[in-house]
């Protein structure tokens, strides 16, 4: 499908903000409107459309037992990786939990090597080994992929510290979600981070629900965007792609002037927790079909589409069944890749794997280190 760009695909759309809510800042540091263009508006559409078209392959692969082991869904979400990756640069470090295929996808995997990846596949992004939770990319400063609740918080902040201290202009985001918000480790690391003044963003992924438990039953303090005390924090619609790319990028200068800042981003997934979760037992399938109709974040920029002609619906199912093609395209291939070959289980242990001792399967299919 090709769509002739003319001049007005650069022309400004105004965009009105929904209102923020702050804690220890003023509504006026923070824009009521931003701009964008045809073209931009596209490039979220497709972005986001393939994000969400590789979730449900995902979900499709689980249930056909072709991805085992845990696998956690961020359909629904997509606006905030999307508004991430507009306001971030690949110099700017971003570290998350176990809902992080859409990052790996922005911060330069295909959908082809994050689906092997899921299948155990050796055109995986990492050779099939790591599996769903397990992302990572140096190359773009992307860290993973964690599979403990609230681990990534303190090593964000470490990789905060690591930028100040070699005085980079860069900051690192630190995701998680309601659930870890409750994480002691949370609250030690985000001291060190006020005391040092590091660019750190904590950007908390509100989706109400840790695992089945709402955040009403989990959290004395819903305010989520207040638990940094004296760090400031603001709160926003996190499936609206504006509001989320404006904040960051004001989030950012604030870090890199003044030190830490949370976020709160308000979302809903989809899916439950992980797939081992119907996702309707705590919660409704008309509180889930509501929030389909009424804040999804893709049909929110479908709409501005719509509104400015930037396209019409025919154009945009074009684009839809573009994305849909990619992935069945990347699915297809990652179900004959191969499998890792049994030598895969003793390589990448460490940097230089011939000077370490790695035990094998059987003792003498051992790796020893070369002095020996």
């Amino acid at each position: 499908m090709i769509f002739r760009i003319s001049r007005s695909c650069f022309s400004s759309i105004s965009v009105k903000l929904p209102p923020f809510k702050v804690h220890h800042l003023e509504l006026d540091q923070l824009p009521q409107t931003t701009t964008t263009t045809s073209a931009e508006l596209l490039a979220y559409y497709k972005s986001m459309q393939l994000q969400r078209r590789m979730e449900i392959a995902c979900d499709n692969l689980y249930k056909q037992r072709l991805i085992r082991g845990f696998l956690h869904l961020a359909d629904g979400q997509e606006s905030i990786y999307e508004g991430l990756h507009a306001a971030l640069t690949f110099d700017d470090c971003v570290i998350t939990a176990y809902r992080d295929h859409c990052i790996a996808l922005l911060r330069g995997d295909t959908p082809h090597q994050i689906i092997a990846e899921m299948m155990a596949k050796q055109t995986g992004s990492t050779k099939g080994k790591g599996g769903s939770m397990h992302y990572y990319k140096k190359a773009t400063n992307f860290y993973g992929g964690h599979g403990i609740v609230g681990a990534q918080i303190p090593l964000g902040t470490g990789l905060a510290f690591a930028q100040k201290y070699n005085k980079k202009p860069n900051v690192t985001l630190i995701m998680f979600g309601d659930g870890a918000a409750n994480q002691g480790q949370l609250y030690e690391a985000a001291n060190m981070a006020q005391l040092w003044h590091l660019p750190a963003i904590y950007f908390i992924e509100n989706n109400l629900f840790g695992m089945g438990t709402s955040i009403d039953r989990a959290s004395a303090n819903t305010k989520f965007y207040t638990r940094g005390d004296v760090i400031p924090g603001i709160q926003i619609d996190g499936n609206n792609v504006f509001q989320v790319r404006e904040t960051l990028k004001f989030a950012k200068k604030h870090c890199l002037d003044k030190g830490p800042i949370f976020i709160e981003a308000m979302t809903y997934r989809y899916h439950g927790h992980s797939m081992s979760d119907p996702g309707v037992t705590y919660r409704t399938r008309e509180e889930v079909q509501q929030q389909r109709k009424t804040r999804d974040c893709i049909n929110y920029v479908k709409n501005i589409i719509l509104e400015n002609k930037v396209a019409d619906e025919h154009q945009l199912e074009e684009i839809d069944n573009t994305a849909q093609n990619e992935i069945d395209i990347a699915v297809e291939q990652a179900k004959v890749d191969p499998v890792p070959p049994s030598t895969e289980l003793t390589t990448d242990v460490y940097v230089d794997n011939q000077n370490h001792f790695i035990r094998g399967i059987l003792y003498k299919d051992s790796i020893l280190p070369k002095s020996q």
